[in-house]
């Protein structure tokens, strides 16, 4: 996962994956106008793009480090392309050890304002930054003249950047959770792995005979501690057309729904004997069990498919991909770029210059696909679409013609998008929360469904009354 149990302090998404109009109007005044720096307004010329001729100079987080050396070639051969069309910007790479977002040092760095002039963020960032003021609004600047491929990003990742309307960020990219398979079990058991299950009931049907097969190997597994397990159970309800957090504020899984995911995850545990003896997993645990052919499904995002094979020595070719068991909406996150609070029209505009090139132009920066496979990169994920229309159309060419990993495994869930679902609010202490129902039915045969969630429902409620 992304978001909540590697960083395991990340809050919620943005409240909702909005899909609004993006804004693109400016009010008259010249590029240097003190009000137009201060509010990112930008004036009339706003929405055109950078004068070539024009001289900036910006710091950019996240250039890659030379551990990893293929990327930080690709960051140095497209600074270098960039600077063909504006030889006066200069891009200053400010590379950091480790993650290139850790929280503390992010909130650190947020308060003391020392931000570089493009940073980078979670999708679950943009409240914490614009609580302190962090970033620019771009709404004026980022047009169709700026940003060719605008009308072509999706609406629903571009919203998440917005707040009240108005535009704070550009994606780089976004996930969505599915069902992952194990291939070579599938096909063991004698089923179809280009037919992933679609239900909750095809999930157990096929965890059955999975499980079958013996030597240890579970048909699906699942996780239940460090907050994973409440992460998972939300995926779950989310598909299932739940929330766990109402309108209204309050707690909303303990109906019918909500008890529905307990009596599968107890009859497949203990009825059925298809999940394993050994439980209270964590991430990295049901990554390991499948790299290694006993694991037979389990509930992911793409990224786990490359774990597995750049951490674990696991092949591409034995996963496939289908989209969460019913359906109706899965968990969503991604990242992408702000740029900093005060920043000049001039940086906004080299900025937004930088991010179209490196970020969101079809066939250059990220999405040059054949560099990539000749540097030895991941090509083909299964990434939810981050363009629609003629963009996804010519990005999907450009991928398959590139790719490192059989694309066609992928085919169920790329071929069947779920709409994305924000995280509910404070949802690393409501998924701890959780832990407690998922850790209780799958270790305790005779656990009391009902009375797990409503001890979770009561707790929960708690977790959000001290908001």
């Amino acid at each position: 996962m992304r978001t909540n149990v590697r960083r395991n302090v990340a809050a919620a998404l943005v409240s909702a994956l909005a899909v609004t109009a993006l804004a693109a109007c400016g009010t008259s005044s010249s590029g240097g106008d003190p009000k137009a720096q201060q509010t990112g307004g930008g004036g009339a010329d706003a929405s055109a793009p950078l004068d070539p001729k024009t001289k900036v100079t910006l710091s950019i987080d996240c250039m890659p480090p030379a551990a990893k050396a293929a990327e930080l070639k690709e960051w140095k051969e497209d600074v270098a392309e960039f600077n063909k069309t504006y030889p006066n910007v200069t891009i200053e790479g400010r590379s950091t050890p480790g993650q290139c977002l850790e929280p503390p040092r992010f909130t650190a760095m947020l308060k003391a304002k020392s931000q570089p002039d493009v940073f980078y963020a979670y999708f679950t960032d943009l409240k914490q930054v614009l609580d302190n003021a962090g970033a620019e609004e771009i709404s004026a600047y980022v047009t169709p003249r700026s940003v060719p491929a605008l009308a072509d990003i999706d609406r629903g990742v571009l919203g998440v950047l917005k707040q009240d309307g108005k535009l704070y960020g550009l994606p780089t990219s976004n996930y969505t959770m599915g069902l992952l398979v194990n291939r070579k079990l599938f096909k063991d058991a004698g089923l179809d792995p280009d037919a992933p299950p679609r239900s909750w009931e095809e999930v157990r049907a096929a965890a059955k005979k999975i499980a079958a097969l013996g030597n240890g190997t579970a048909g699906f597994g699942e996780y239940s501690v460090e907050n994973t397990g409440g992460w998972h159970y939300t995926a779950t309800l989310y598909g299932l057309g739940g929330d766990v957090v109402g309108a209204d504020g309050k707690a909303a899984f303990n109906n019918a729904t909500g008890r529905k995911i307990v009596d599968n995850l107890h009859a497949m545990r203990w009825e059925d004997d298809s999940m394993g003896k050994t439980q209270l997993l964590k991430w990295g645990d049901l990554q390991k069990q499948m790299a290694s052919d006993k694991l037979g499904m389990f509930l992911a995002a793409p990224d786990d498919i490359t774990y597995m094979v750049q951490q674990l020595g696991a092949k591409y070719e034995n996963f496939g991909m289908g989209p969460i068991p019913g359906g109706a909406s899965t968990l969503a996150g991604g990242n992408g770029y702000l740029i900093k609070k005060g920043s000049s029209p001039d940086k906004i505009k080299a900025a937004v210059a930088w991010l179209n090139f490196k970020t969101l132009a079809v066939g250059k920066g990220q999405f040059q696909y054949d560099r990539s496979k000749a540097d030895g990169l991941p090509v083909g994920l299964p990434q939810p679409a981050f363009f629609t229309g003629a963009s996804k159309a010519e990005d999907d060419r450009l991928k398959a013609a590139s790719a490192t990993m059989p694309v066609a495994n992928f085919k169920p869930f790329l071929d069947n998008p779920v709409p994305g679902k924000a995280e509910p609010p404070k949802a690393q202490e409501v998924y701890k929360v959780l832990d407690k129902v998922m850790s209780g039915v799958l270790t305790n045969k005779d656990a009391d469904a009902g009375q797990l969630l409503a001890e979770a429902e009561k707790a929960v409620n708690q977790v959000l009354a001290d908001r």
